[in-house]
Order: structure tokens, then C-alpha cells, then sequence
């Protein structure tokens, strides 16, 4: 199996999840600042743990080179990807000490300790298959509204998030992930009973991506 077997076992939440309403209003610029905020104070603290996680994937390695693999994403985390996050969100008036004085949301901490939980109880396959959804799923819908006639681009005060998302950069950074993921399930046939297992932690983050999501509109609507 490979992670098309995974998107295509859980479509409809899927589809909930990439073209979630949060994305749609994103992309036309009018989403709520409120919601978008929220957004960005939680996907720090999101971060923080996505970090942990594959800080976890060297701790669960078996050889010296399983210990290699998570190196480049950990270091792009902590080194790169944390840091632009700091210095996107300074733009929309949010220090990293308001960031780490934020409370975590309930969808952050079932999804953050849902992949970590995974991680601890399971192999690497468990692990990167929990923390699949994220990145694959930002590329795919970067990579879709980048493209897309009716994404607003001009005036757009989110415009630089699809800008990102849909970027070389972190497009060339997801298919090495998605690659490495691939390899861990290659052996693993879909209708086994280790492949469903990992189609249902697979469709288990994915609703978390869902409810991460809608968690930021909730908090626009409770103001």
C-alpha cells in the first residue's frame, strides 16, 4: 500500500478536510481575522508537538539510518519552519511569548497527544502514518489554490499562506516525507488487518485535521 491507498480509503473525510470551509474562505479572503488568529496561535502550539513527534521518530528507530530519516524534517521544524511561523505571525501583531502564553484549544490537544500517543504505542509506520494527514494535506491544498481561478490573490490578506503551502519549497519537502512514508508501507498489503489498522489511525488524524480546522471558526462565532 502507499498513501494514496490511505487518501482513498477515507475520501469523504478527505474531501471534509481539504475543502473545509475554513480553507474555502481562506483562499476568497474573507475569512474571519478572529478565526485566522486562533489559527495561527494554535498551529504554533500544533507545531511544538509536531516537532516532539518526529523527534520521537529517532527514539522508535531501529537502525542507524530509520535514526537519519526524521533528521531533515526535525531540524526544518525547529530551525525553519518555527521561525517563519514566529516572524509570519509578528506581521499580524502575535509575539512568540503570546504564542507560548496561549492556552492549547481541546482540537489541539486531541490531535497533538493522539499522534504522540500513536507514536508511543506503535512502530514508525503508526507514527508517520498519524502525522501524514498535516503535511500531505497542506500540500495538496496549497498546491490546488495556488492554481485555482478563484483564489483571491491580489488584496488577499491571506493570499501569503497559499503562497507557502503551494510553494517549490514546501511542496519538494512533502514529497521526500511522502516518500519516506511510502517505504514504511510498501510490504503492508490495504486489505490486512495491519493495513486497515493504519487506514483507521490514518482516517483518525485526518477528522482531528477536520476539527482543527473548524476550531477556528468556533472561536470567531464564541466572540
Amino acid at each position: 500500500m502507499n498513501h494514496l491507498d490511505l487518501i482513498q480509503a477515507c475520501d469523504k473525510d478527505w474531501y471534509a478536510y481539504t475543502h473545509h470551509t475554513f480553507v474555502t474562505q481562506l483562499a476568497k479572503g474573507d475569512l474571519s481575522q478572529q478565526a485566522y488568529l486562533h489559527y495561527l496561535k494554535q498551529d504554533f502550539l500544533f507545531l511544538k508537538h509536531y516537532a516532539r513527534a518526529y523527534a520521537l521518530a529517532i527514539f522508535k528507530a531501529k537502525t542507524l539510518e530509520e535514526m537519519r530519516r526524521p533528521l531533515p524534517s526535525l531540524e526544518a521544524l525547529i530551525g525553519s519552519e518555527m521561525h517563519h511561523h514566529i516572524s509570519y505571525c509578528q506581521q499580524w501583531g502575535l509575539t512568540e511569548s503570546d504564542m507560548e502564553a496561549e492556552a492549547e484549544d481541546v482540537g489541539t490537544v486531541a490531535y497533538t497527544r493522539y499522534v504522540l500517543d500513536t507514536g508511543m504505542a506503535g512502530d514508525l509506520a503508526d507514527l508517520f502514518t498519524a502525522l501524514a494527514p498535516c503535511a500531505i494535506g497542506y500540500a495538496m491544498i496549497g498546491e490546488r489554490l495556488i492554481h485555482a481561478q478563484d483564489t483571491l490573490k491580489a488584496g488577499n490578506p491571506y493570499y501569503s499562506w497559499v503562497a507557502m503551502y503551494g510553494g517549490e519549497e514546501f511542496q519538494q519537502s512533502v514529497q521526500q516525507s511522502t516518500l519516506f512514508l511510502n517505504q514504511l508501507l510498501a510490504d503492508i498489503p490495504v486489505a490486512s488487518s495491519r493495513g486497515q489498522q493504519l487506514i483507521h489511525i490514518f482516517r483518525t488524524a485526518t477528522r482531528m485535521e477536520v476539527a482543527f480546522w473548524q476550531q477556528g471558526l468556533n472561536a470567531a462565532m464564541a466572540r
